[in-house]
């Protein structure tokens, strides 16, 4: 294990900067994830880190050394990837032994550690099974088995779950999670599913148009997001975002609604975000009203989308008796739980 570091990392292809002075320290035995929409340059980050593409400049230090120069077999990493790669001639032990083909183990150590390596990951009842003896899940497990056997600094995975099914998908991110709990290893894990990052990642580094948006814990992410993007990025369904003036007292949203938040931004245009969750159905007065659109029951409780004065608004309303299309209704929400953001550059204010 390892930490990692990356200094001003930059890449370009011909003349067009795709990545914008990436700086992340990586802690030797922390679980990061990268996450972002497509484009947005994680992937490339990843792959530079690996040594799979050619960094323009910065440096890419693992364990402390630099490893610009270095091949990917020289890097002590192991990767991950979004398809299975395994031999589907070879067993689940001989696709597991494939990752020590260059080491200088003996053979009874090989073994040895092919199966220390299958009982961590439930594997051993399948060292004598071809890939398609298995499921989608134990495939993966073996591509991860393979990486492992190596012992290496540092794990790279990317978007090892995105050609899963849904259980599978869940089932995968509990397994890794525990895996690292066990062996301790210096995880950074790419993937555009902002769950996965959520429920898997000591800290999460949020990515757009090949910049850094925020890097932070699950928690402080979540609950307080930097701009406008990460704000809406993070969380299923999306931080509702309201317009608003910094008044005197507080906010006063697009309706004319006045919100008492304190003094800060007297007279300034503002965003004004609220999680859909924290915006509640009630009996009667409210900061907003509006006509539900639809109404999505989840069992517990129940998501409304309601018209207010034209502007689409998630609520949350009760499981057991919910609104239903077509109902007026009343919103209120606790101004402690709102979130300010200046309305042209989208940054967080305090």
């Amino acid at each position: 294990m390892a930490n990692l570091a990356l200094r001003d990392l930059v890449k370009t292809y011909d003349r067009t900067e795709v990545l914008h002075s990436i700086n992340l320290d990586v802690q030797d035995g922390e679980f990061v994830v990268f996450v972002g929409p497509s484009g947005c340059g994680k992937s490339t980050t990843l792959r530079m880190i690996a040594g799979l593409e050619e960094v323009t400049s910065g440096t890419v230090e693992i364990g402390g050394q630099v490893v610009n120069n270095l091949e990917p077999k020289d890097r002590d990493i192991a990767m991950v990837f979004q398809n299975y790669a395994i031999y589907p001639h070879m067993t689940v032990r001989k696709n597991i032994a494939f990752g020590l083909r260059t080491s200088k183990m003996t053979r009874a150590q090989k073994e040895a550690r092919i199966e220390e390596v299958a009982g961590i990951l439930g594997m051993t009842e399948y060292l004598d099974r071809k890939p398609n003896q298995l499921s989608g899940g134990q495939r993966q497990r073996v591509a991860i088995g393979r990486a492992m056997v190596r012992d290496p600094a540092v794990f790279l995975f990317d978007e090892p779950l995105s050609n899963l099914d849904a259980q599978l998908r869940t089932q995968m991110r509990l397994e890794i999670k525990k895996l690292h709990r066990r062996v301790g290893s210096t995880i950074v894990f790419v993937t555009h599913d902002q769950v996965e990052a959520m429920t898997m990642a000591d800290r999460i580094v949020i990515m757009k148009d090949g910049h850094i948006q925020q890097i932070g814990s699950p928690a402080e992410v979540y609950h307080a997001p930097a701009n406008t993007f990460v704000a809406q990025f993070i969380g299923a369904p999306s931080m509702n975002l309201l317009d608003g003036r910094g008044t005197a007292s507080g906010v006063t949203l697009w309706t004319g609604a006045a919100l008492a938040t304190g003094p800060g931004a007297e007279g300034k245009a503002l965003t004004i975000g609220i999680r859909p969750e924290d915006l509640h159905v009630v009996e009667s007065g409210g900061v907003l009203t509006g006509i539900v659109s639809v109404a999505e029951p989840l069992g517990s409780e129940t998501l409304v989308y309601v018209d207010v004065d034209g502007k689409e608004i998630i609520a949350s309303a009760s499981g057991r008796t919910p609104p239903v299309a077509g109902d007026r209704i009343a919103l209120d929400l606790d101004v402690r739980n709102l979130h300010v953001f200046d309305a042209a550059s989208g940054e967080a204010l305090a």
